[in-house]
């Protein structure tokens, strides 16, 4: 069910193509700060620590921090954590703008895999990083490789985005957001998340995986709604996907790590074509 603060509605004067006017209102993708707080060390007297402050679409929050979290590799299970929760801080708008992640007893975060400034963009989560080495985290889980490969009918990646849209709450209303979806080996939709930001989408739907401990995603597929960027196929590696499918193009990048993680990656899924860029040994062409 879509949050009722995930799309704003605004004032709009539209103009046709004889330049007539019409007043209206339109439906736009909220968009949101969303700052994530860390609490670790002694429970009496733990830590807390601003991790990040990203642009976001409302909901599933907590679904957010935590696959932030693990996919920069500052945790590395869902055990880590106790507890997840929103707390209210004064703001304009007086939303709920900050979620804390209180880790277990004995849990030390690897801070420094996530060498971020305290602020990302919705449209760019690698804003921020130092360096490309600061984005460049090893997975805990390795996609099968030889004879161990998973095959799929190319005919069942033809249905994903129809799929998809058909789950696309918001940008059906909006027209303006990112998805990211998690689909089994026989083409049924498990998981979709929906955020301005693309690598929010993604976060989301990881970490809600981690949450139901479905982890590693080794036999499953992930459709991405947009193009296939570094971060998007790094938070994927992280998660063990071997197959990645862009509705859009990848980045040369991108690319290069998902052929580095053994991981198959398709571009431009659309009108009954697709392009595979790494692995094809996964799709089982003639």
């Amino acid at each position: 069910m879509m949050p009722l603060d995930a799309v704003h509605t605004v004032p709009v004067t539209k103009i046709d193509a004889a330049a007539h006017r019409t007043e209206t209102d339109d439906v736009l993708a909220a968009e949101e700060p969303l700052e994530i707080r860390l609490a670790f060390g002694q429970p009496s007297h733990p830590q807390v620590q601003n991790v990040a402050v990203t642009m976001r679409t409302p909901g599933n929050d907590a679904e957010l921090a935590t696959g932030f979290l693990f996919t920069e590799g500052i945790i590395q299970q869902a055990a880590d954590i106790i507890d997840c929760h929103q707390a209210l801080f004064a703001c304009a708008e007086n939303r709920e703008n900050t979620v804390q992640i209180d880790l277990a007893p004995g849990v030390n975060p690897n801070l420094q895999k996530a060498a971020r400034n305290f602020y990302t963009t919705s449209s760019c989560g690698v804003c921020g990083k130092s360096s490309i080495d600061a984005i460049h985290t090893v997975s805990s889980y390795q996609p099968e490789k030889g004879a161990a490969l998973i095959t799929v009918d190319p005919a069942l990646f033809h249905q994903l985005p129809e799929r998809l849209r058909v789950h696309q709450q918001i940008f059906a209303t909006t027209g303006g957001l990112h998805a990211s979806a998690l689909f089994n080996l026989q083409g049924e939709l498990l998981l979709m998340r929906e955020d301005v930001g693309r690598h929010n989408a993604l976060d989301k739907l990881i970490g809600a995986a981690l949450q139901s401990e479905l982890l590693p995603l080794n036999r499953h597929i992930l459709l991405l709604s947009g193009r296939a960027s570094f971060e998007l196929i790094q938070k994927a590696a992280m998660a063990g996907i071997s197959i990645v499918a862009a509705v859009g193009a990848p980045s040369s990048l991108a690319v290069q790590l998902a052929q580095e993680f053994n991981i198959t990656l398709i571009g431009f899924l659309r009108n009954q074509r697709f392009n595979i860029y790494t692995v094809p040994q996964r799709v089982a062409v003639i």
